[in-house]
C-alpha cells in the first residue's frame, strides 16, 4: 500500500481517537459516578448451582429456602437495576415446596434412584430466563412494542431441558429491542442498569440475564449470542458465559426467529456466576445429541496447552482503542498460564481489524429472513418506515429505540449497496478461518500443508518464542500439546455509560468476529477495574473443542477469584 494511504489511515485514526476522547469526557461529566446494589450477604446466594442441587438432594438444604432467598434478593435489587420484566414467584415457590415434600418422604436410596445427579443435576436450582425465549404463560416481546400482548404458549426446547434437569424458572429478564443491540433498553420494559454502577450499561441482548446473575438475584440463566449477546453482558456484569460450538444447543423457541442460514451465527448458551457451573449447564442445555459433538469428559492439563494471546484488533479504524486496564488484565492471565506450564505467545492477526466487515458481510449474505423493519413492527403487517421513525424519535414521538431504527435503515439499504464488498469480506473470513484452524488443530494444519494451502504472512508469523522466552517446537504437536486456545479482549471499553454505544456502535466487533468464524468462546471475569467495574476476556477454542476454553475458565476463576459481588468496591 502507498505511503499516502498509510498517512491518511493514521491521520483518520488519530482524529477518531480525539473525537472519542471528547465524547468519553462529556459522558463522564454528565453521568459521574452512579451507585451499586447492596453486597450479596445471604450465604445461600453464594453457592454454585451444582452445590445447591447436591445439598437439596442430600436434604442439607430445602428447595423452598433457596427459592425464597432468591426471590427476596430479586425484589431487593430490581428497583435499582430494572432487569426483571416478569416473574412467577408464587408458582416457583410452590414447585420448590412440592419438591421438598416429595424428597422428605423418600429414603436416601429412593432419592438416589429417582433424583440422582445424572437424572436431576439441577434439582431445585432457581433459573432466570431471557425474555426472548418462550416460557409458557410469560411475555415474549423481545422488547418490541408491537408484541406487548404476546404470551408464550410453550417452553423453548432449551428451557424444557433445564426444567427436566430439575431447575425451577422464576424470573424473566430484559433485552434490547429485537435483541440486536448491546444495551438492554426498550420502550416496553425500559432500561436495565448495571449492578456495579447504575449509570453504566449491562450489555445486550442478554443484558437482563447478566445483571440479575451478577446481582445475586439468580445463579444460572439462559442467553443467546449472534454478535456477542452472551459475552458482552457477561463481561459488563462480571460473570461467566459460554457461546458454544455451532449446533450444540437448540436455538428454536426464541424471537426473533433466525433463518436457517443465520443459525450458524446464532448460539444459545449458559450464563452463570461460577465457572464450575458452565460445564454442567452446557450439558443440560445441549442434551445427549449436543453433548455427543463435544469432548466434555476430556481432562485438560494446562501445562499441555498452547495459548495465543491477541491484545487487540490490530488497529480497526472504526473501533475504540483498547482500555489499558484490559490489556494489563490479559497480560496477567498470560503470566499465570505460563507459570502453569502452558506455552503462551503473543500474536497479531491483521485480518482481525476486518471483524466488522466479515460479521456484517456473512450476515447480509446469509439472512434470507424478514427485514429488520418488519421484525420491529411486531404483529403489524406493514414494516416500520425507519427513516420516518427516526424523525419521529427526534421529536420524542417514536415507540422504537434509536439503535433499532438505525439498524432498520442499514438493513433496508445496506445489503444492496455492499453486496460485492460483503462477498470479498466473506472470502477474507474463510481465509482467516482456515489460518486459525491450522494454528489450533494439528490435523487441520497437516491437511492444509498436504494441500499446499498454508499461507502465513510475515506480520502474522509466530517467533515460536513464548512470553517466557521458551521455544515452542511445532513438530510433534499432538505428542506434546493437548490443544490451543486464543485469548482476546471482549470489548475495548469497560462497561460504558448509558447511550454511549450509539457513538461506538462497532465495538461489538471483538465478539462478533467469533460468531462469523463459528468458534466457541468462554467469557471470563478478571476482577474489578480502578472504577470498580468488571474486567474480563474471551477464551476462544477451535470448533467442538469447547472443553479447552471451559477448563481455562475454571483455572482463571481459581486464580483471579471470578465473580465479585457488586457493592464490594
Amino acid at each position: 500500500m502507498s505511503a499516502t494511504y498509510h498517512f491518511a489511515y493514521a491521520a483518520l485514526s488519530s482524529v477518531t481517537f480525539i473525537v472519542m476522547g471528547i465524547v468519553d469526557a462529556v459522558f463522564r461529566l454528565i453521568y459521574g459516578r452512579g451507585r451499586a446494589v447492596t453486597k450479596v450477604k445471604d450465604p445461600l446466594l453464594l453457592l454454585p448451582a451444582h452445590t445447591l442441587a447436591n445439598k437439596i438432594r442430600a436434604r442439607k438444604l430445602r428447595a423452598e429456602d433457596v427459592m425464597s432467598a432468591y426471590i427476596v434478593r430479586a425484589k431487593e435489587v430490581n428497583p435499582t437495576v430494572n432487569a426483571i420484566v416478569g416473574e412467577q414467584y408464587d408458582g416457583a415457590l410452590q414447585r420448590a415446596q412440592e419438591l421438598d415434600i416429595i424428597l422428605d418422604h423418600l429414603s436416601p436410596e429412593q432419592i438416589e434412584e429417582k433424583y440422582s445427579v445424572k437424572q436431576k443435576p439441577l434439582l431445585g436450582v432457581p433459573l432466570s430466563v431471557k425474555e426472548a425465549f418462550a416460557w409458557t404463560g410469560m411475555s415474549n416481546t423481545s422488547g418490541i412494542p408491537g408484541r406487548r400482548h404476546v404470551r408464550s404458549t410453550y417452553d423453548a426446547p432449551v428451557l424444557q431441558n433445564l426444567q427436566e434437569a430439575g431447575a425451577i424458572p422464576f424470573i424473566l429478564t430484559n433485552v434490547s429491542e429485537a435483541c440486536m443491540w448491546f444495551e438492554s433498553s426498550n420502550y416496553v420494559f425500559g432500561r436495565t442498569k448495571n449492578a456495579y454502577d447504575n449509570t453504566r450499561i449491562v450489555g445486550g441482548s442478554s443484558g437482563g440475564e447478566g445483571c440479575v446473575i451478577s446481582c445475586g438475584a439468580s445463579v444460572i440463566g439462559i442467553g443467546s449470542d449472534i454478535g456477542g449477546s452472551i459475552r458482552m453482558p457477561c463481561f459488563f456484569n462480571g460473570i461467566f458465559g459460554h457461546k458454544p460450538s455451532i449446533g450444540v444447543v437448540e436455538n428454536r423457541g426464541q424471537f426473533p426467529i433466525a433463518s436457517e442460514k443465520v443459525m450458524c451465527m446464532l448460539q444459545t448458551g449458559p450464563m452463570c456466576r461460577y465457572a464450575s457451573d458452565l460445564d454442567l449447564q452446557l450439558r443440560v442445555m445441549a442434551g445427549l445429541q449436543g453433548v455427543a459433538k463435544l469432548q466434555l469428559d476430556t481432562k485438560v492439563d494446562l501445562s499441555k496447552l498452547r495459548v495465543m494471546s491477541v491484545p487487540d484488533d490490530a488497529g480497526g479504524l472504526m473501533i475504540s482503542r483498547m482500555d489499558p486496564q484490559l490489556m494489563e488484565a490479559q497480560r496477567k492471565v498470560c503470566e499465570y498460564l505460563t507459570s502453569q506450564g502452558a506455552f503462551v505467545e503473543e500474536r497479531k492477526f491483521k485480518k482481525f481489524r476486518m471483524a466488522l466487515d466479515m460479521w456484517s458481510g456473512l450476515l447480509n449474505l446469509s439472512d434470507d429472513g424478514p427485514k429488520f423493519s418488519a421484525i420491529i413492527a411486531g404483529d403489524d403487517s406493514k414494516p416500520v418506515n425507519c427513516v420516518t421513525e427516526i424523525g419521529k424519535w427526534l421529536l420524542g414521538m417514536s415507540e422504537h429505540t434509536l439503535p433499532a431504527l438505525m439498524l432498520g435503515v442499514v438493513d433496508d439499504f445496506g445489503p444492496k449497496l455492499t453486496k460485492e464488498m460483503d462477498k470479498k469480506a466473506v472470502k477474507i473470513l474463510e481465509k482467516l478461518r482456515a489460518e486459525l484452524l491450522a494454528e489450533m488443530l494439528e490435523e487441520e494444519r497437516e491437511k492444509q500443508e498436504k494441500d499446499g494451502k498454508i499461507i502465513q504472512k510475515d506480520e502474522e508469523k509466530s517467533s515460536n518464542t513464548g512470553v517466557n522466552g521458551s521455544k515452542h517446537p511445532m513438530n510433534g504437536f499432538k505428542e506434546k500439546w493437548q490443544g490451543t486456545v486464543l485469548l482476546y479482549p471482549t470489548h475495548p471499553k469497560i462497561a460504558p455509560y448509558h447511550n454511549h454505544p450509539i457513538f461506538t456502535p462497532f465495538n461489538f466487533a471483538y465478539t462478533g468476529l467469533f460468531n462469523a468464524l463459528g468458534f466457541p468462546v468462554t467469557q471470563c471475569p478478571l476482577g474489578l477495574s480502578e472504577e470498580g467495574l468488571p474486567l474480563g476476556l474471551q477464551v476462544v477454542a477451535a470448533p467442538y473443542q469447547d472443553h479447552l476454553s471451559l477448563a481455562v475458565a475454571r483455572a482463571l476463576e481459581e486464580k483471579f477469584g471470578g465473580w465479585v459481588s457488586p457493592g464490594s468496591w
